[in-house]
């Protein structure tokens, strides 16, 4: 019989909330079990193992993160479409440190499809039309734009700009000055 009060659902949100306290890396069935005061064993009728937590834990962020940058993008273009989703993704990381790195966790093909990473490939391409990039300019603008957004905020997130100036806001604004130019004179091939 299963713990009254213990979901997938539950389980989850608990695993999130974990990883944002303690880091992705450290999210196991077994500190869920410590944190719910239940034995292991009573978790895995609602998930099958820490795999199976850090998919749910790395779905669940996807989704998070999707919902904020659609609200965030509404209405917006070029650069104002720009700066709103690179700024959903850095306030996101910085308010849910364990929940961005489980964005990144490797999801099989078919997970991945049925991911709302999807979502964030579209809203990102919808975004670049502003830019009126073509194949395969667009794929690599994504990619682009993704590295970006991801290496600064790993940066960030890890003190590498916290002790030297100018501040690391004055250099965000910066790169995504420097990434609106970019795409607004995307290189011909």
């Amino acid at each position: 019989m299963a713990r009254v009060g213990l979901t997938p659902e539950r389980l989850t949100q608990a695993g999130a909330e974990l990883a944002d306290e303690v880091g992705f890396d450290q999210v196991t069935v077994s500190e869920l079990a410590r944190r719910f005061d239940v034995k292991v064993a009573s978790l895995y009728s609602h998930v099958r193992n820490s795999h199976d937590l850090k998919t749910r834990i790395a779905l669940l962020a996807l989704e998070e993160l999707a919902d904020r940058a659609a609200d965030a993008l509404a209405g917006r273009a070029g650069k104002d479409a720009l700066t709103a989703l690179a700024n959903v993704y850095r306030d996101y990381a910085r308010e849910h440190p364990g929940r961005y790195a489980a964005t990144q966790y490797r999801l099989d093909a078919q997970t991945a499809a049925d991911s709302a990473g999807v979502r964030h490939s579209q809203m990102t391409r919808a975004l670049l039309r502003g830019y009126d990039l073509t194949e395969p300019d667009q794929t690599h603008a994504v990619r682009l734009l993704g590295s970006v957004f991801h290496g600064y905020v790993s940066l960030e997130l890890g003190g590498g700009f916290s002790h030297s100036a100018p501040d690391s806001q004055e250099s965000w604004n910066r790169v995504l000055d420097a990434m609106d130019a970019l795409l607004r004179n995307w290189p011909a091939a």
